[in-house]
């Protein structure tokens, strides 16, 4: 079964290159600086312990990297860039292609199944950085990172128990879940301090403003019926992967605090911190932290400020 890793970036390609690096076939899907350095170099995988380049292929879009009905797809672009990749996916392969969405937030999952019949999530915990072009950085030790498979919206099949034998052999812990929706909204609430983060700095990630935002978060999901996992089940990861110095640096910040160092010109707010004010505005119930923390990541984004530019007190006050 071969891999295609669409969205090379830090979590794409660390899960790309350490299935390559254990012999699996892999090509990664990348665009821009990172693609030409990919081309003409290689991807070089920093961890705690090691330092490679590894030569694995790559292409600029589906259609140039041959899908047939043997691969499976995952999803590892960010949540904004979804749409616009499933449309050039469904284009060029196969119908009952398996795409697995490796991305955070909950909407991937509900697009993929408009175009693909057989669609999975994939709940991640991988804390990586992708801050240059051709370069990732996998902070996750002894582990990569936890990685955890089902069937959209429910159950496992053996596209699912492929994919866990191949990622545990190869520096994940992988496991097949039957209800894995669940755990990736537990993973949204944990992604809301994303914004606080990228606006107030890392020291703000477990301050009030993260835990105001979660307060909401709860709240919605609550109103709306939708079961999550809850602290206990998710805690029961403790201890399997710690957050290591790379290259003598500790991780700089999370994917949307990259995504402003990078100036890419979006992030992925809309669909973290967003997805909890829509859900709010469906159920009545006001969310103004987690708007305000959406409105402020695309001030900074259309400003082109850099990320930690607000201080937290000033959004409190605002509040």
């Amino acid at each position: 079964m071969r891999y295609v890793i669409y969205g090379a970036g830090a979590v794409g390609g660390t899960i790309g290159a350490r299935l390559h690096d254990h012999g699996h076939e892999v090509v990664l899907i990348a665009r821009g600086r990172h693609l030409e350095a990919l081309r003409n170099s290689g991807l070089r995988l920093q961890r705690p312990e090691s330092d490679e380049l590894l030569d694995v292929a790559v292409a600029a879009t589906p259609a140039e990297a041959g899908i047939t009905a043997g691969d499976v797809v995952l999803l590892t672009m960010k949540s904004q860039d979804t749409d616009a990749a499933l449309g050039a996916l469904a284009t060029s392969s196969p119908d009952d292609i398996p795409v697995v969405c490796a991305q955070n937030g909950v909407e991937n999952e509900r697009l993929a199944l408009r175009r693909h019949a057989r669609v999975y999530g994939m709940c991640v915990k991988l804390p990586a950085t992708h801050l240059e072009p051709g370069v990732v950085q996998a902070s996750g030790s002894p582990v990569s990172g936890i990685l955890e498979v089902g069937r959209y919206p429910s159950g496992t099949d053996d596209v699912v128990d492929r994919m866990v034998l191949d990622l545990s052999a190869s520096g994940f812990i992988a496991r097949a879940h039957h209800d894995v929706m669940r755990l990736k909204y537990h993973k949204l609430l944990m992604n809301l301090a994303n914004a606080v983060e990228a606006v107030c700095g890392r020291a703000e990630r477990r301050g009030e403003l993260s835990r105001r935002a979660r307060q909401e978060g709860v709240a919605v999901l609550a109103a709306t019926g939708i079961e999550v996992a809850s602290d206990e089940e998710a805690r029961q990861d403790a201890g399997l992967m710690t957050m290591e110095a790379v290259a003598g640096e500790p991780r700089s910040g999370g994917s949307t605090w990259q995504s402003l160092a990078r100036g890419t010109g979006s992030t992925e707010v809309d669909y973290l911190n967003g997805e909890i004010v829509l859900l709010g505005r469906l159920c009545g119930i006001p969310t103004p932290v987690n708007e305000l923390l959406r409105q402020e990541v695309h001030r900074l984004t259309r400003e082109e400020r850099p990320p930690g530019s607000i201080p937290a007190a000033e959004l409190l006050a605002q509040l």
